[in-house]
Formats: structure tokens, sequence, C-alpha cells
């Protein structure tokens, strides 16, 4: 590849070094690109995962976990404004870059460690003893993490686009699309990655979900992005920080505001604009262009209730798919994986809106403005939720029904050989076959209640119960025996997980494991505690000396079973047959495939609604103000994430389809208020009315121009007149 010198694209600019081009492109550009690519993968990967992380590790509950996912992300959509003020006013963009970079990875090695959970589980147990830590290293790393993606946000892309000379658009707009792509690129490999990276097993002492490896991938991708932009230092051209345009517009608003409270009285005429007080100091043409962008700005009153709905899909849905089944086939998939439906079709409906449909709804003669399409994006989005609450109602019919607070749930297992006959309170009589449970758990008030058994001999005892809890009944082979009562889970396995244990009803004590664990010892007439079992085939291994037995089950996801090993039980080729299941919590049911229609309806939103409105936006607004749009757009992000903070923490539905209704039917009405203000918009093109405006200044300063030469010669003759006067006076 032959390479050429660049010379200065732009007056202003100091130039670190040479800059080499390769294919037409300035070399710094491809350090850029790869930065862009590493930077989006750690903090999408990082965020993947975040919200099982803050209910699985953290052991907060949806609402916490949602919550604070949403602060955080409303976090990184405000610092950005911080970051271009820094940039533009102070610093310039890449030492911005540099250092918020380095803010960014301490942020994610923070996360990390926070992972950890060896490090204050001293008794071995694979849970943390000092959970404060772990919260207070979280939440550092989570502000260091807003901090640096939302500073470098602005500065990016920008910073790319300096690269570029006036005489190379053409390059300038290819560089813009290969980052975008490099966006959801890095995007899609992070959200198929690190929830992989996840449902890994790992740790010094007990093995746990693998979150400090998901953090750290992430964390070595910030390194490697801040390494190799470092390495391209020598290559950029760095532009001298020449002010910030939001800190000229927020002092002529503020300006405008102030000197009208002044001049509020009756007595001082009215002006057409509130904005035009800021005449006595602010440029003309400054104010003109203020008041086009907060024509704009206007519009995005309504917007953050889009976002509100939007981000759920990372805290809600993923919750939401944490309770459904996964398996599809040859793919088994991870709840936080179902985000990757996302980036996916953007990279598919992204060129299909622009290719097919806005062309097709044109020929059909109809004016599909781009306020119109923001309309029907904002109502898919509604549209999804409708279908979240659909897909929960199906969810909610499949998960079983645990005991309240005041209540107690009972099942009875038959251990012997022998059928049994049992009489509970209010009549209830079962007939429980050998080796087998009664199929459903029996729901008591009482604390106490009286059990009566008929086998060969009848025996009848008081059992006390309790509140709020499973248990089961253990009912030896001989009936006479003691009674054993054990407690249940009383919740759906954590991470799609499934709990299982075992109950030896022989009269010998015998060994019972999986493969890579270490045996339990199972002692006569006893169960085991429950371990934690994934998807799939799992083998369990039963020995007593030298004799072993396997026995095979494959599980689902979210399932409870209690493996009961008959009292005839024998080693042998067919000893599996003495082995009972006992399926205490039914598998997950309801398949993840169904919350795909609602990650289109989002998607499709998305495409209609924020390209376009990014597209809209930029367009109705002058060419030295898009940093201010830029700003707003970002901040309308970033209080539709504080409005799910508030519903999630004040609103406290009970029920989850009707919170999923209850977005859907704010966004609807706010749809429709937008749809109004939208008909009585007038489009405008600013190039023309600077122009225009512009065309008047000059017009205006001609005129003065002309007065002063026209007083001038007018004073001129006045003069020539006094000279004659005074010479005939002297004659």
């Amino acid at each position: 590849m032959a390479g050429t010198d660049f010379k200065e694209p732009k007056k202003g600019k100091k130039s670190k070094g040479k800059d080499v081009a390769v294919c037409g492109y300035p070399l710094s550009i491809f350090f850029i690109v790869v930065n862009e690519f590493c930077e989006r993968f750690s903090y999408y990967g990082m965020r993947a995962v975040l919200v099982l992380y803050f209910k699985y590790f953290l052991r907060w509950d949806d609402d916490m976990s949602t919550s604070i996912y949403h602060t955080f992300v409303a976090l990184c959509y405000l610092t950005p404004i911080l970051g271009a003020i820094v940039a533009d006013s102070w610093l310039g963009k890449f030492k911005t870059i540099i250092y918020l970079s380095i803010v960014y990875t301490l942020g994610q090695v923070a996360m990390a460690v926070s992972a950890i959970h060896d490090i204050t589980d001293t008794d071995k147990d694979g849970t943390p003893d000092d959970m404060t830590f772990h919260v207070v290293m979280s939440m550092v790393g989570l502000f260091l993490i807003a901090l640096g993606t939302g500073g470098i946000k602005p500065c990016v892309a920008a910073f790319g686009g300096d690269q570029f000379s006036d005489s190379q658009e053409k390059q300038r707009r290819t560089f813009f699309s290969v980052f975008y792509l490099c966006i959801n690129g890095g995007s899609l490999l992070s959200t198929i990655i690190t929830p992989i990276l996840r449902a890994q097993e790992c740790g010094i002492h007990t093995k746990q979900s693998c979150y400090p490896l998901a953090f750290g991938v992430p964390a070595a991708l910030m390194v490697v992005a801040l390494v190799v932009f470092i390495v391209g230092s020598g290559m950029y051209y760095k532009a001298e920080p020449q002010g910030n345009i939001m800190m000229d517009v927020c002092r002529c608003i503020g300006f405008a505001i102030k000197n009208r409270y002044r001049h509020r009285s009756g007595r001082y005429p009215k002006r057409q604009h509130w904005m035009d007080w800021a005449e006595e100091k602010y440029d003309k043409l400054l104010i003109a262009q203020i008041k086009m962008v907060l024509k704009v700005l206007f519009l995005y009153i309504p917007l953050p209730m889009f976002w509100t709905l939007f981000d759920q899909k990372g805290s809600r849905w993923t919750l939401q798919a944490t309770t459904m089944d996964g398996n599809f086939g040859a793919l088994v998939i991870q709840p936080d994986q179902m985000q990757t439906v996302n980036p996916i079709l953007i990279l598919t409906l992204v060129p299909i809106m622009d290719s097919v449909i806005y062309p097709l709804i044109k020929k059909c003669g109809l004016n599909f403005t781009p306020l119109k399409r923001m309309t029907v994006g904002m109502f898919l989005a509604a549209l999804a939720f409708v279908c979240a609450a659909l897909v929960q109602v199906e969810i909610d019919k499949s998960l079983p029904t645990f005991p309240s607070a005041s209540q107690s749930q009972l099942k009875l297992l038959n251990m012997g050989a022998e059928p049994l006959k049992v009489k509970l309170p209010d009549n209830v009589q079962l007939e429980l076959p050998p080796n087998q449970a009664s199929e459903q758990y029996l729901t008591f008030g009482e604390e106490e209640i009286i059990v009566s058994v008929e086998s060969r001999v009848g025996v009848t005892r008081a059992l006390f119960l309790t509140k709020g809890v499973r248990e089961t009944l253990l009912l030896p082979a001989n009936i006479s025996s003691e009674w054993l009562l054990t407690e249940d889970v009383k919740a759906k396995p954590q991470q799609g997980n499934n709990a299982v244990r075992f109950i030896n009803g022989m009269l010998t004590g015998v060994n019972v494991s999986i493969a890579g664990a270490e045996p339990t010892l199972l002692e006569p007439e006893y169960y085991s505690n429950y371990s934690q079992i994934k998807t799939g085939i799992t083998t369990f291994t039963i020995r007593s000396g030298s004799e072993s037995c396997d026995y095979r089950r494959e599980f689902g996801f979210g399932s409870s079973y209690t493996f009961l090993i008959h009292s005839t039980f024998k080693f042998g080729p067919s000893c599996h047959e003495s082995i009972s299941a006992v399926e205490d919590i039914k598998p997950n049911s309801v398949h993840m495939a169904l919350q795909i229609p609602q990650y289109f309806f989002i998607t499709a939103g998305e495409v209609m609604f924020s390209v376009t409105g990014l597209e809209f936006s930029y367009s109705q607004a002058p060419s030295n103000m898009k940093a201010v749009l830029q700003a707003g757009w970002l901040l309308t992000v970033a209080i539709g994430n504080f409005i799910v903070l508030i519903v999630a923490e004040l609103a406290k539905i009970p029920e989850q389809w009707a919170e999923y209704v209850l977005f859907a039917s704010l966004l609807i009405a706010v749809c429709f208020f937008f749809s109004i203000m939208a008909y009585f918009y007038t489009y405008m093109d600013p190039a023309e009315i600077e122009a225009q405006f512009k065309k008047n200044v000059d017009d205006d300063k001609d005129d003065r121009a002309l007065k002063q030469k026209m007083n001038f010669a007018k004073d001129s003759v006045e003069s020539d007149d006094e000279k004659d006067e005074n010479k005939q006076t002297q004659l």
C-alpha cells in the first residue's frame, strides 16, 4: 500500500506527527474504529448481565434491580453533556477521551472485582459474608463507567470526523457508516458472549455463576480500546478547544429570562418572542437560531415515555426471560441473550425500511412525514408492551402458587412398598401408592394439624407446620417409625437452574454424586440438601461399597424435583427403575420464542422513532446547533429511565402484566398528544432562514452605511457654505 502525507485539513488545528493515507483514508481513523468497537463491546457486554448480577449476586428483588439498572442507564445519558462541555471548552477531544477512558477502565475493573464472591466468603459456602463490600464496589464501578462512557460518547465520533480534510467528504461519510456499524457489531457480539461467560461456573473455594469473568472480559476490552487509541496518538489531528455552543445557548436563554423578569411591568412594550429580550446583549442571528432550536425541543417533551418502555428490554424483559424455556433444540438461549434479537433486527430492519417500506408508502401517495413516522414508532413500542403483558399472563398461569405469610403448604411422600390411606383436617382423604407422593401441595391456615395414616396398622399424630413454608411429610416404610418434615423450595430456582434432592428410603446409607462434584452421604431414611442442576441431561451416580448405579435425567428450566430411592432398591442393570421422581415445581413451560414479537415491535418502533427523530431534529436545526439538539435528545433518554425508576419504586404494582399494560397505556396517551403537536408543527429550512436573516442584516448594514455617507456629504456641503459666509464677512 502506498502512503502519502496529509496536510492539516483545517486551520487552527495542531498536528502531532504525520498522518498516512491508506486507500484514501487517514490511517488514524482505523485506530478510532477499533477503539469504538472495543468500547461498545465493553459497555453492552457489562450491561447485558447487569440486572441478573443485581438479582442473583447482590440478592436484590426485581424492583430494586430494575431501579438501579435504570438509574445507571440514565446517568450514562446525562454525562455526555458534561463530556461535550469539557472537550469543547477545556481539554479538547483527544485529552477528554484519554482521561475519561482511564476512568471508564477503572470502573470496569471495579465491577469485575465486586463480583468475586471468594473475597468475603470466609465460611466458603459460596455466598459472600460481607455484602456491603460488593455493593459499594459495584456502585463505585457503575458511577465511573457512567462518567466514562457518557463523557467520551460525544467526542469519539466527532474526533474521527476531524481527521478528514474538507476535500474528503465522501470518505468522511463512509467512516461514519463504518463507525455506527462497529457500534452495532460490538453490541451484538457482546450480548451473545458475556451471557455465555456468566453461565459458566468459577470460584476458588466454591463454584458459582462466573460474573467476574462476565465483567472481566469487558474490562479487558476497555483496556484494549484505551491502548489502541493511545498507540495512534502520533497520527491524530487534534483541534484546540473552541468553546461550547451549549454554554452560549444557556447564557443567552438565561439572560432573556432574567431581562424579561426585570421588565415585567406593564409600562414596558411587549416583544414578539420572549427570546427577543436578549437583544440588548446577544447577536440577533444567535437569538434566531435559538428560537429554531426551542421549536424542536418543544416537540421533545413527550419523547421520554418512548425510552421508558424501550430500555426495559434490558431489565424487565430479561427478568421475564428467566421464567421461560430457552431450549431451541440444538441451541439453548440464556435469558440475557434474548437481547441480541434487538441489534440483529436493527441491522435487518434499517435497510428494509429505507429501501422498501418508505418508498412503497411514498408510491401509494401517502405523505409519511418524519413526525408521522415517530408517532407510528411510539405506537409500535406500546404494542410491544401489550405483547409482553400477554406473555406474562401465560407465564403466570404456569407458575406454582406459593403459601402466603399466614399459610402453610404440605405434601406427603410414601416411602414404603405398601399403599397408604391418609386422613387430614376438613375431611380430606388421600390414597398414596407405594413410593409415590401426593400430586399437589395442600394449603393449611393452622399451625397444628392432625394426620391419620392407615396401612396394616393405624397411626395418628399431630404435626406443627411453619407459616409461609412448603414442607414434605416423609412417611417411612414402617409407619410406626419417626415421621420427618422437610422444608421444600418456596420459589422458582434462580437463573433457570433446577433444584434437586434425594431421599434414601432404604435402611442402609448410600453415596450420591454427579460428575465433577464430591459425593454426598445419604443416611438411611433421610434426605439430602438441594443441589442446583443446569438444563440438559444429568447423570447421578449412587454408590454403596463397590456397587454403583447410574441414573440419568433430562432437566428443563426452573424446576424442582425430589428423587426417592425405594426401600426395595437393588443395584443392577435395571436399578434406575427403583428411583421415583417427584415433581415439586414444574419446569418453565412458556417458550422464550414468545418474546420475539415484542422484540420485533420495539425494534421496529426504535427504527421509526429514534433514527427518524435524529434525522428530523438535525434537518430542523441550524448548522451550529446540532450539539444542542444532541444534548436534548440524550436528555430525553435519561428522563425516560428515571420514569421507570419512579414507577418501579412508587407504583408497586403486584402483577407484572398490569405494569406492562400501564406503560403501554401511558405511551399511547403520550402518542395521542404528540400527534396533535406534530399536526400543528410547521416544517422549516434553517439554512434558508439563516441566509435570509443574514441578508436582512447585511441590508441593514448597507442602509446604515448609505445613511452615514449621505450625512457625511450633507456635512461637507454645510461646511463649504459656512466657509463661503466667513469669506464674505471677512471681505
